[in-house]
């Protein structure tokens, strides 16, 4: 990561929530601006997938139409458990990756996130306890494809420690996740739609 102060995320969105909605057909993903304080702005981003799709790649749209793409994340392999996805932005140039670490998330999800400016940072489960009984939840066959009833949260951080991205899951009727993106010390922040598409991936690809 540059050590002079670059804000990468030109729109301001230290904070969005990101809410998913299921149905028979699709899973819809909606991206809200929010306050410190949690209220919830306007749209800034939404996806929709069919269920039965491939969910090897996924473009956010500024508006509900979907006429107007912003970003997106495409695996570079399909149907490959350690695959990287490339994170673009609207004209499909890389802006940042994603992996999952496979052997590390055999008992606690873990991936590696990185930025085009040159951040390499670590994503972890906060709570152990609960990776290993979301691990067993996705071993029963009857309830897997349900929406997981655990609140798992994640941080991500640089090698110096510092946090770049948290994605807290709150309890709701629909699966509701609180992002945050804090301002280093030097002024830097991680891209707004990198944070977005990672945060989605924690969700839309947990069970890879």
């Amino acid at each position: 990561m540059q050590q002079n102060a670059q804000m990468t995320n030109d729109e301001g969105y230290e904070r969005f929530t990101i809410k998913q909605k299921i149905t028979l057909m699709v899973n819809r993903y909606e991206i809200r601006s929010a306050a410190a304080e949690g209220a919830e702005g306007p749209l800034i981003a939404m996806a929709q997938q069919k269920r039965m799709a491939f969910k090897e790649q996924v473009t956010f749209y500024a508006d509900e139409a979907r006429t107007q793409p912003v970003f997106g994340f495409k695996a570079r392999k399909r149907i490959d458990l350690a695959a990287t996805y490339d994170v673009t932005d609207a004209s499909g140039t890389p802006i940042g990756s994603f992996r999952k670490e496979f052997a590390k998330s055999l008992l606690r999800s873990s991936w590696e996130l990185t930025a085009t400016d040159g951040l390499v940072a670590s994503g972890t489960e906060r709570n152990h306890t609960v990776a290993i009984a979301r691990r067993l939840w996705e071993l029963v066959p009857v309830v897997s494809d349900l929406p997981s009833p655990f609140l798992f949260h994640f941080d991500f951080t640089a090698p110096d420690g510092s946090i770049v991205l948290s994605s807290v899951r709150r309890r709701t009727l629909r699966d509701r996740y609180e992002v945050e993106l804090p301002t280093l010390s030097n002024g830097w922040r991680l891209d707004w739609r990198i944070g977005a598409a990672m945060a989605v991936a924690l969700d839309a690809l947990q069970s890879r």
